[in-house]
């Protein structure tokens, strides 16, 4: 008997130690999971902010903007839209910007702001030197317009192994609203339009036009020219483009998800290529023959694609070829310039006078004030100057939509009083 106590005492002593081991080894298993899973957040934490983008605190709020999908920091300003977008989807609207064109870009944003009834998303694509200015500019704007947007800050963007060769295409960060598709892949649709133009009227309305968009069509521009005679690319075209006489590129409508789905048919291979697999060939097949850039290498694609184009009437891109050989366009003889396009850098120069006063009174109208007193009075003053050219000879077509503009701004801050 005395042996069997032996045994059953030596295999409860083995026993304990057994289990003891099994202890021993399950709490290491668990403090080196848990170490694990420290360093993989850390790791996350770190990968959050390879973009380069600063975390923005916003005053008011506890911590940190929020990130989107895309790994980069909105603003998010108290009262903003991006607080109320679960209400209301904004329309989307992106530029890009280099060089000087800062303030060009701000009296553009400003005037979207001053005339739309929607919430705008604002997608701003700039060298990063002037980040800092355009967030400092925006944040100082009264509250009250402030509640009408958010924006995004973006650094110019090209894919790096051809970064250099679509940067110094035409003019710098203008190949960048082709890239938009592939970089906003969070965004369904989107209106890009050049840092060199003016609102006269409501975003609103030239975004309608993406619910007249047909199954097939996934973008939207403005002919070239509406005079054969004086067009460019009918005369000096050295590559396909759209029907007669072009189109322009810098106002663009663009559903965003169809020219991400969309096989496009081309004259580089008899397969359809998407969108981001057609791009870099396209540009080595004819960066010796193209002018406008980017805008050309459109032309090529809607050329070969037109069913995939909606054609919007000039006045929702009026430029000073619509008036410097005498008006031709003749919808904003009808019903009034909607878009200004100052190309040619009339802005800021004496060229053309009228399109540098109509830019002149946006830009210096103090928000808030009497539009009419401080923005379309004066703005008609200086338009007088002007009448010595055919631009300014037809200056009431640029106040015609302007006034009704104002008109909706006046009634709509009556009713908020």
């Amino acid at each position: 008997m005395p042996r069997y106590y032996r045994i059953l005492l030596f295999c409860t002593v083995l026993a304990f130690f057994s289990v003891l081991y099994v202890f021993s080894q399950l709490a290491s298993s668990l403090e080196t999971e848990g170490g694990f899973s420290e360093r993989r957040a850390q790791r996350s934490n770190s990968r959050s902010d390879i973009s380069g983008h600063k975390v923005k605190k916003v005053p008011g709020n506890e911590g940190p903007s929020e990130k989107d999908r895309n790994g980069r920091y909105t603003v998010d300003k108290p009262g903003s839209v991006a607080q109320e977008v679960s209400r209301v989807e904004p329309m989307h609207l992106a530029v890009a910007a280099c060089g000087s064109r800062l303030e060009e870009t701000l009296t553009m944003l400003k005037s979207a702001v001053l005339f739309s009834s929607k919430p705008l998303q604002f997608h701003i694509f700039a060298e990063e030197e002037l980040h800092s200015g355009f967030t400092e500019a925006l944040e100082s704007w009264p509250a009250t317009f402030q509640t009408k947007f958010n924006y995004s800050m973006y650094p110019i963007t090209f894919p790096s192994e051809n970064a250099k060769e679509w940067k110094k295409l035409f003019k710098p960060c203008a190949s960048q609203r082709l890239f938009l598709p592939l970089l906003l892949k969070h965004v369904d649709s989107l209106l890009y339009v050049d840092t060199d133009i003016l609102f006269l009227q409501p975003v609103d309305e030239i975004w309608n036009f993406l619910s007249e968009f047909n199954s097939s069509q996934l973008a939207g521009m403005a002919p070239e020219h509406e005079e054969p005679r004086i067009g460019w690319y009918n005369r000096f075209a050295r590559h396909p483009y759209y029907g007669k006489t072009g189109v322009n590129s810098g106002v663009m409508l663009m559903n965003m998800s169809r020219i991400r789905a969309k096989h496009f048919k081309n004259d580089m291979t008899s397969v359809p290529l998407l969108w981001g697999e057609m791009l870099m060939p396209l540009l080595q097949k004819y960066k010796l023959n193209i002018t406008w850039g980017d805008q050309d290498l459109l032309n090529i694609i809607f050329h070969h694609n037109p069913e995939g184009l909606f054609v919007f009437p000039c006045q929702w891109n009026y430029r000073p070829d619509h008036c410097i050989y005498g008006s031709n366009c003749a919808a904003a003889e009808q019903h009034g310039v909607f878009v200004l396009h100052g190309n040619r850098g009339v802005y800021h120069n004496d060229k053309q006078p009228a399109f540098r006063a109509i830019y002149e009174a946006i830009q210096q109208y103090p928000f808030g004030g009497d539009p009419v007193g401080t923005l379309l009075q004066p703005l008609e003053e200086m338009l007088q100057d002007a009448s010595h050219t055919y631009c300014g000879r037809v200056s009431h077509l640029f106040t015609k939509r302007l006034r009704q503009s104002i008109g909706h701004l006046q009634a709509g801050s009556q009713r908020r009083a």
